[in-house]
Order: C-alpha cells, then sequence, then structure tokens
C-alpha cells in the first residue's frame, strides 16, 4: 500500500547568509496527525529552518510543497493563510493585552473599525475549551498568566488561523513536570484532530514520549528523515546529532579531598518561599541543587546572591558575613551569578561579545575617563580561547551566538571580574548557576561541563541549580535535596541515583509517594 502523501514536504531547502550557508540541502517531511520532531546542536540549521517554514525567510533554492502542491511561504501572513503557525519558546504575545484579543491579533473581528468584543471573546473561550483551559477567562491581562497559561494561549492563537500544522520551539523550557503533561495531554488531542505538529526539544526524553518520527539536523544539512521516535536508540541520535558518540557527558569527578570553606548558610529563611536552610561549600566542590520547579531551590541561591532579602539566617563568605539583600556586596566579595533567563538576565543582546563579558569590570579599563580597548580586547580574546567560544569575533553581537556559547559568555564575565580583583578579595569565589544548561543542545552541554569542571578545580567554588537531575547528579561533588522550602536530604553525587532522588523530592506530607 502506498505511503500517503505528506502534509508538509520540503526537498532541498538551502539559505545562505553572508559568509554562512545555514541550510545546505534541507529535507523534511511531516504528516497529518504525527508529532514530527525536529533535532540538532544549536547551530545545526532548526531556527533557520523554522524560520523558512513561517514565511520570516526565503529559501534560496528547494521547494516547499503542502498537500502535494508547491507553495511560496513570501511572509508569515502567507504561511499562516496556509494553516501553518510558529509557537516560539520565547512567546510573543502582548503582556498588556487580554486573551481574546492576543489570540486574534492581526485578524480581529471587528466592523468598520470597531472590535466585536462579546463575539471575540466567545470565539477565544471556543478555543480554550477545545484545548482544554475553559478556565482561562477571555478578558485576562496575558501577563497576568503563568508560562503554562501563556503558552495555552500561544496554541489557541495559533487554531484561530485553522492551523494544521503547528511548529513548536522548545515549549517545555519554562514549564514545571506537571505543566508539561499537561502540554502532552494538548498536543495528543490536536493530532487526534488530524493537526501535524513539528516538535524542537533539546531534552530526548521528552522525544520518545511525544514524539512519532524524527528528522536530525548537523551543520545545516539532514544527517536523518523519519527515524521512529521511541526505537531509535539515544547513543545513536546523539551520535548524528554531534557527529561523535558521546558516552561520557560529565567530566572525570575528582578524587574527595578536604576542601576549605567558602560559603557558609545558617538558617537561612525566606518566608513562604524555604526555611532553616544550612549547608556549605568548599573551594573547588561542586554542591547541587536538586527538587521540583517551585521548591525554592532559585530562590535560595538568589537570597545567598542578596537578590532576596531574607527573613532569617545568615550568608558567609570565606568567613565573613555577607550584607543580607545586597547584590553589590555579594559581587564585590566574590560572588557571581549565571541567572536562569540568560537572554533577559544576563545579556545585553544588541552589545557585543567583548562588550558583555567585560561588562561586570569597565572600570579595570578605565585611564583618566578613557577606555583601553586594547587591553579590553586582549583580556576578552583570552576568555574566547581559555572558554572556546564560537565563533571567536568579540565584535560579534552576542544576540547571534548560540545558547551554549551565550552562556559561556556569562561565565567568562564573572572570570573578568576575578582577574579585575587584583586585591586582597581574591576575585570571584563563588559561581551560582541556575539552569545553566536550559535550552543548550547535548554537545555544547559537554562543553559547558568540562568548562564549570575546570573553574572549579582552579579553586571556586560551584553552587548549581538543575531541574534535571541527571545533570546534577553527574556534575556535581555533593547534592542537596530540596522539597517543599526544606533541605530534606545531603549526600555525595556518586552515593545517590536519579530514583533516590525523585522518590525523595515526591514524597508528599503524609510520607508516600504520589
Amino acid at each position: 500500500m502506498p505511503e500517503p502523501t505528506p502534509l508538509l514536504l520540503m526537498r532541498g531547502i538551502v539559505k545562505q547568509f553572508p559568509g554562512v550557508r545555514a541550510l545546505d540541502g534541507v529535507d523534511l517531511d511531516v504528516r497529518a496527525g504525527e508529532v514530527h520532531c525536529l533535532l540538532g546542536q544549536n547551530g545545526a540549521g532548526k531556527s533557520t529552518l523554522i524560520k523558512v517554514l513561517s514565511g520570516a525567510h526565503q529559501p534560496d533554492a528547494g521547494e516547499v510543497l503542502l498537500n502535494g502542491a508547491p507553495v511560496r511561504l513570501a511572509n508569515p501572513t502567507a504561511a499562516m493563510r496556509a494553516g501553518i503557525a510558529t509557537i516560539y519558546q520565547e512567546l510573543d504575545l502582548v503582556d498588556g493585552l487580554s486573551v481574546a484579543e492576543n489570540i486574534f491579533l492581526g485578524h480581529e473581528h471587528a466592523t468598520f473599525g470597531f472590535t466585536r468584543r462579546g463575539e471575540a471573546n466567545r470565539a477565544a473561550r471556543e478555543l480554550l475549551a477545545r484545548l482544554g483551559h475553559a478556565e482561562i477567562r477571555p478578558g485576562t491581562e496575558v501577563g497576568r498568566l503563568s508560562p503554562a497559561a501563556k503558552q495555552v494561549v500561544s496554541m489557541a492563537r495559533a487554531l484561530s488561523h485553522d492551523a494544521r500544522l503547528i511548529i513548536m520551539d522548545e515549549p517545555s523550557a519554562a514549564l514545571a513536570h506537571d505543566e508539561v503533561t499537561n502540554l502532552f495531554r494538548i498536543i495528543r488531542e490536536l493530532i487526534a484532530q488530524n493537526v501535524a505538529v513539528v516538535y524542537i526539544s533539546h531534552r530526548l526524553e521528552e522525544i520518545r514520549e511525544i514524539g512519532e518520527r524524527v528528522t536530525v539536523l548537523k551543520d545545516g544539512r539532514t544527517v536523518a528523515v523519519g527515524l521512529p521516535a521511541r526505537d531509535t536508540p539515544t547513543p545513536r541520535i546523539v551520535s548524528l546529532m554531534t557527529g561523535r558518540n558521546v558516552e561520557y557527558v560529565f567530566p572525570p569527578r575528582p578524587d574527595p579531598v578536604d576542601r576549605p570553606q567558602v560559603l557558609r548558610v545558617e538558617g537561612l529563611t525566606l518566608s513562604g518561599r524555604f526555611a532553616d536552610i544550612s549547608f556549605t561549600v568548599g573551594a573547588g566542590e561542586i554542591v547541587g541543587l536538586a527538587g521540583l520547579v517551585g521548591s525554592g531551590r532559585s530562590e535560595i541561591i538568589e537570597t545567598i546572591y542578596g537578590a532576596r532579602r531574607p527573613s532569617a539566617g545568615r550568608v558567609l563568605l570565606d568567613g565573613r558575613l555577607v550584607r543580607p539583600g545586597s547584590t553589590h556586596a555579594a559581587v564585590r566579595q566574590g560572588m557571581g551569578l549565571a541567572p536562569e533567563e540568560r537572554k533577559a538576565q544576563a545579556l545585553l543582546l544588541e552589545e557585543s561579545v567583548a562588550r558583555n563579558i567585560t561588562l561586570s569590570a569597565l572600570t579595570r579599563y578605565a585611564r583618566l575617563g578613557w577606555l583601553d580597548r586594547r587591553a579590553e580586547t586582549a583580556e576578552v580574546n583570552r576568555l574566547i580561547e581559555t572558554l572556546d567560544i564560537r565563533p571567536r569575533d568579540p565584535r560579534r553581537p552576542i544576540k547571534t551566538l548560540s545558547g551554549g556559547n551565550q552562556q559561556k559568555a556569562v561565565l567568562a564575565r564573572w572570570l573578568t571580574e576575578r582577574a579585575a580583583a587584583g586585591n586582597g578579595a581574591g576575585g570571584l569565589k563563588l559561581l551560582l548557576l541556575d539552569e545553566p544548561t536550559r535550552g543548550v543542545d547535548v554537545g555544547a552541554r559537554a562543553e559547558l561541563y568540562a568548562v564549570v569542571r575546570r573553574l572549579a578545580d582552579s579553586g571556586i567554588g560551584v553552587l548549581l541549580v538543575s531541574s534535571e537531575v541527571p545533570e546534577v547528579l553527574g556534575l556535581a561533588d555533593r547534592v542537596l535535596v530540596i522539597r517543599e522550602g526544606r533541605l530534606v536530604h545531603e549526600a555525595p553525587a556518586d552515593e545517590l541515583d536519579e530514583h533516590r532522588v525523585l522518590d525523595l523530592v515526591m514524597v508528599t506530607h503524609e510520607g508516600g509517594t504520589p
């Protein structure tokens, strides 16, 4: 029996930018009513392919067919009219508008320029009910919604265009575990209605759970098309993505040694978030915080750093009290933070790699009010080489770098702070990492792990938060398990496994597991 005509067929897609061939003959076919997963490292060409499919870029060669008929997606509006909708990782919703206004933005229910608000609200309610979220009110301002609810609104917007194909770019990146479960429920309902989904994620376990087939890109080329998502071994997928076998992602853990204490946390409490947290971090030690999203892990790190003022307790760095609620005091004493939302909280996206790296230490390069650009460039080039930031062009806008290389630039910033200290403080002593590999692909993760281990080997203490238990267990020397704002267990990482940690974080108040 012949295969049915694919809903979408892309053949030989080429896209050239000045000096870069981003897509070099990419193929993709997607069937109606399936979840087709698109995998590849950062820089493999996924984002460019999405933009071609969404009408944001025009291909230089190749063809796109919908239901067997060639189409030209001249712009995003043309793609929408063809039934192709894209939900980006950073949602393009307008916080100041209502749910209904966001759903129908650009194709409003209007007569003679006047919006038919009641009709729009009724249509929005129908779409939200179709997605199983009738509790979201059409009149609610989108800025007041949770990340998961915003994701639902984006899906409703896609369905408002009668989308036959929905592209989802890292849709689970900002969602808690139960919210991801609900996302998968919605996706399954969509495919039951014969809607196709192109699903992009760095989390391979999600691919197995939700995907039907997989296409893998590497260096702008298709290296595998239509692999069975559940039956293709993980080493095979990783090998296709990276071009090499990645058996040992984490760097070797050094033998346990007595380390001088760099951080001491005593009875730290933030009302309503966490209570009575006490632990230490040694110089050159990586300590991981494991727990569910919402357990208080990020809030603990932010309070240590001074971004939140504790209700009780104290933080000592190298035996000296850190002034509570003062990030300036924390940095001055030798503390650095790489926050979870690097684009929103850590980077100046329009600025160069060099400026982002030296941002916290510009006074080091100042001479009589003038910036010594030669000294700044020399230091930046040294750090780019040390951390292998690619491409190695300090003048390049940092927004053009992959997620992994952007994260390396954030780490490099704190190394300039360390070099700039040049006083009795001794520079960076403690590095706080909140979800350091969020949105970073398999190959780049391995590089980041190696960088973090090298920093620890140089004597810097590291406190790490990650939602991925294997990451905490593989990278940390010691693990602290946090549940509902309490420290419930502490052990060397090699004495724990994923099942044990999950048992600890999932225990209910009555002592059982859900």
